[in-house]
């Protein structure tokens, strides 16, 4: 692939209707610089002021950035001007893009936001694009990383990439959103092309102060050059689409920032075309800890259903904190601001049913994430598997959640007329005879969800769902699943 015609290419942009439709009436001080979500309301023009004011018309589209600001998503854009472009009738529809390296089989609830941000985008009538890092996962993202990814053989990105577009066109929508792979166009740039069509557009001061490559030169592990170069080549990504699919806006996480910047520069210098790209960066999810919800944490929140089952996803969203819940209902749901302000208020007044808030999350972000038969599946185990719940268990309910409850094995004539007692024990519910007779007799010694109120109680044919399964509860959250041999 090679950009000699990058000149020719971009003066004929410069002159054709889409390029011409952007607002080149903002006042000048609104530059490439980085501009925080609070900067509307400290610097803006009168000119700027009377022009977003005729957007509360009745023909203005909804503001993105705006609704974005709102739910506290928004965290910088690279230009002003993209608010306005956001809600202006007469400028034609934005074409977004976000990047998904494809570093594992699945993403997770630290990409959730990219794909919430994306959909805002469209359900405000822009198109959207999801990237495939298919040649830039081979290199590794230094952002926000102490240590250098671990290099991916072909097969495993291969298969990475397969899972993570079935879960990107499962969640926007296949026919809502392009999903592309970069490596269709990297894979034909030699080094050379990248030097001479690339590298001398790139300021090495520029690249070295950006804060995820500072960070890494300043640590004990140092960067090399090929994690030096992931900027650029993220910001030939931007180049790349910008020209060839009509892309303007790329967005990220927060940490991201260096690496958009680094496509509008390059756009700006090899087109030619000022203020006609952008960048948006959000808020990253992070833990009540601080720490970045990621792949390589024990007990990751992954998307894909083959990953975490829906029961488990929603679980998740259940337990979370009365401090995070508005919060989370804000950033990872689309319910209208005002319903959220209700729950909020509802839930400091006397009588508030404890969890409510949580319940209404897990409905809103299961739902996004695995459809509503994903959510009605997450229901029905949820409820199936509440300890005194008139639900009747079933084969498929509980092989649903075999993957989120503990489970050992017993042969059938080991488990038939044992003592509910004996069996806690064994299967590893509760540590001793005693303890599983202390926590009957406090009615917390549940058996297919029905309470066990004798000791004397022992297994039945009949109490084996489908003759192989069986679930043993110790109080609300503690759960061993019996699985039941044929063998002898």
């Amino acid at each position: 692939m090679r950009m000699a015609t990058a000149v020719t290419t971009s003066r004929a942009f410069l002159y054709s209707h889409r390029y011409h439709s952007l607002p080149f009436f903002l006042p000048s001080f609104f530059t490439a610089s980085r501009v925080p979500r609070f900067h509307r309301n400290n610097t803006r023009n009168p000119i700027l002021l009377s022009a977003v004011k005729c957007l509360h018309s009745s023909s203005a589209r909804q503001n993105v950035v705006d609704i974005l600001e709102e739910r506290g998503l928004l965290e910088s854009l690279t230009s002003e001007q993209l608010r306005h472009a956001c809600s202006d009738p007469s400028i034609p529809p934005l074409k977004v893009y976000c990047g998904f390296d494809p570093t594992a089989e699945s993403l997770h609830l630290g990409n959730l936001l990219g794909l919430i941000v994306l959909s805002w985008f469209q359900r405000c009538g822009h198109q959207t694009i999801a990237l495939i890092g298919g040649a830039t996962a081979r290199v590794g993202d230094p952002s926000g990383k102490s240590l250098e990814r671990p290099e991916l053989d072909l097969e495993t990105l291969s298969r990475n990439t397969s899972g993570i577009t079935n879960t990107i066109g499962k969640i926007l929508g296949s026919s809502g959103v392009s999903i592309l792979n970069n490596y269709d166009w990297w894979k034909e740039v030699t080094l050379l092309d990248f030097l001479k069509d690339v590298g001398r557009f790139a300021r090495v001061g520029s690249m070295m102060a950006k804060e995820s490559v500072k960070k890494r030169l300043e640590s004990e592990q140092g960067m090399s050059y090929t994690e030096f170069t992931y900027q650029l080549l993220q910001g030939y990504d931007f180049l790349y689409l910008f020209r060839n699919e009509g892309t303007n806006v790329q967005i990220g996480g927060s940490d991201q920032w260096g690496n958009i910047t680094a496509g509008t520069e390059l756009i700006r210098k090899i087109l030619r075309a000022d203020d006609a790209a952008y960048g948006l960066t959000f808020r990253l999810l992070l833990k009540s800890d601080g720490t970045k919800f990621g792949k390589s944490e024990d007990g990751a929140i992954w998307l894909s259903p083959s990953m975490l089952s829906p029961y488990k996803f929603y679980q998740y969203f259940f337990s979370v904190s009365d401090a995070d819940v508005v919060r989370f209902l804000k950033i990872l749901t689309f319910l209208d601001m005002n319903n959220i302000k209700q729950i909020e208020s509802d839930m400091k007044r006397p009588g508030y049913l404890p969890n409510t808030a949580q319940r209404r999350l897990a409905e809103e972000v299961t739902r996004f994430v695995h459809g509503q038969d994903g959510l009605d599946e997450a229901l029905k185990a949820t409820e199936a598997l509440r300890p005194g719940a008139d639900t009747k268990l079933d084969w498929n309910t509980m092989q649903a959640i075999s993957e989120d409850v503990p489970s050992c094995s017993f042969p059938y004539h080991q488990v038939l007329d044992l003592s509910v007692v004996d069996l806690s024990v064994s299967s590893g519910l509760l540590d001793s005879k005693s303890a599983a007779r202390r926590l009957l007799k406090q009615g917390g010694l549940y058996l297919n969800n029905s309470r066990i109120d004798s000791e004397n109680k022992r297994i039945e044919s009949q109490d084996i769902v489908d003759g192989k399964l069986l679930l043993l509860s110790a109080g609300k959250k503690n759960k061993v699943l019996v699985r039941i041999s044929s063998s002898s």
